[in-house]
């Protein structure tokens, strides 16, 4: 049976190897290329389900982009030498890069990309990815400090 503060030390641990392989800059690129790609698909290019689907599944998958789209950037800022003051700062401007991006993607997909819709819910859904990333970055930036 493991015991609380023995996770906690285990999680903080983790963290920090996570934080050293993913808080590289062509991590973070990836990333934010990643997104701009899976978004900018056709429709057409979406396979049509038959039978069992899960409804609103793609807006678990806005959350999870948008929350890796402001961690790994958190995390590339994290390994520079900036005051702690002034990386929470950082921290925040990523927060709004990443919401102003989710909210650029629905525009682009309404004007721009042929069988897409605009969706206030998927702007919604990158508004609590980005907000997740934003609380899990603080929160282990406290940690570190």
């Amino acid at each position: 049976m493991i015991y609380i503060p023995e996770f906690f030390i285990f999680l903080h641990q983790s963290m920090k190897k996570i934080k050293r392989y993913l808080g590289k800059i062509h991590v973070a690129i990836g990333w934010t290329l990643i997104i701009f790609i899976l978004l900018a698909l056709p429709g057409q290019m979406f396979p049509k389900e038959q039978g069992f689907t899960i409804p609103n599944c793609d807006k678990f998958v806005h959350v999870g982009l948008f929350a890796g789209f402001v961690l790994l950037w958190c995390y590339y800022y994290s390994t520079r030498k900036f005051a702690f003051r002034k990386l929470l700062r950082i921290f925040f401007y990523i927060f709004i890069i990443g919401s102003a991006y989710g909210i650029a993607m629905e525009y682009v997909q309404k004007y721009f990309i042929p069988f897409r819709d605009f969706d206030t819910r998927d702007i919604i859904s990158d508004l609590i990815g980005a907000g997740l990333g934003y609380g899990i970055s603080n929160i282990s930036l406290i940690r570190e400090e």
